[in-house]
């Protein structure tokens, strides 16, 4: 897998396939493997980016925070290393939050952007209370907040269908860092709200969204999915679509206007 160093920091990245730029960013306590089963359909058609972002995967830190900018300007950096002046931005999760930052910092950069079980509003203040008590979990034993984590990503009656999906991510998310994980914490917790992108973007703007996520509320995406140009699609269960509805994600994600190719 390629790598870069940048700030002194090793990332790395993978790119695939040929056609029009597609970049995928994957969410909190994954790494660009979550991809994987995705990335086979898209790079028939077109050149698919992925990368392990800061603290997660192969990626190094950057400090005591991650903040979404910072991950937006990393990716900066990884798109202007490889030349390619625009692309469409699939985020899952934390990676929706660093593709509306990346479209805040590089608007001309941006095609479209599809919002994969995320949000463009802030933390509640609610929210920023459990990242504060995820911290203090993380440093008192980072693996069992992993353990306790990603299962209650899943909607409920899937936690035992997907048992060895569940494991597997498990797997691979405890290799992580203490220090990653509470940065990226940090770094969801301190974003700002970004609905004005969907409001003002001149650009196809796709969410998908789990009615029973268990990390969002259904009711606020389907408002935010309701405002300007934004298109949705609505999935029966949780916050890992990619897993839990990985045929219709595909299938969506083939449908939506910036990656049909017969438009």
């Amino acid at each position: 897998m390629p790598k870069l160093l940048y700030k002194n920091a090793k990332f790395y990245y993978s790119d695939q396939g040929s056609g029009p730029v597609l970049v995928l960013l994957h969410g909190f306590l994954e790494d660009l493997s979550m991809w994987d089963d995705i990335v086979g359909s898209l790079r028939q058609t077109h050149r698919v980016i992925c990368l392990d972002l800061l603290g997660h995967g192969k990626t190094d830190n950057l400090g005591y925070i991650h903040t979404m900018e910072a991950q937006a300007r990393m990716l900066h950096f990884l798109l202007d290393h490889l030349d390619i002046p625009r692309c469409t931005l699939i985020g899952h999760s934390m990676g929706g939050y660093i593709a509306l930052a990346f479209a805040e910092l590089f608007p001309k950069m941006v095609q479209g952007i599809c919002l994969m079980n995320s949000t463009a509003l802030a933390d509640t203040e609610e929210k920023k209370i459990n990242r504060d008590r995820g911290i203090k979990a993380v440093k008192q034993n980072h693996k069992t907040f992993i353990r306790i984590a990603i299962p209650n990503l899943f909607s409920e009656e899937n936690r035992s269908v997907f048992l060895k999906e569940i494991q597997g991510t498990t797997e691979k998310a405890l290799q992580m860092s203490p220090q990653g994980i509470i940065a990226a914490l940090e770094g969801m917790k301190t974003r700002t709200d970004r609905t004005h992108i969907l409001e003002q973007n001149n650009y196809p703007v796709l969410m998908v969204i789990g009615k029973k996520d268990p990390a969002l509320d259904y009711q606020s995406s389907l408002l935010q999915s309701a405002v300007g140009s934004v298109e949705k699609v609505v999935f029966e269960d949780g916050h890992m679509s990619h897993i839990e509805n990985k045929q219709e994600l595909i299938k969506a994600l083939s449908e939506w206007g910036p990656l049909r190719l017969d438009l």
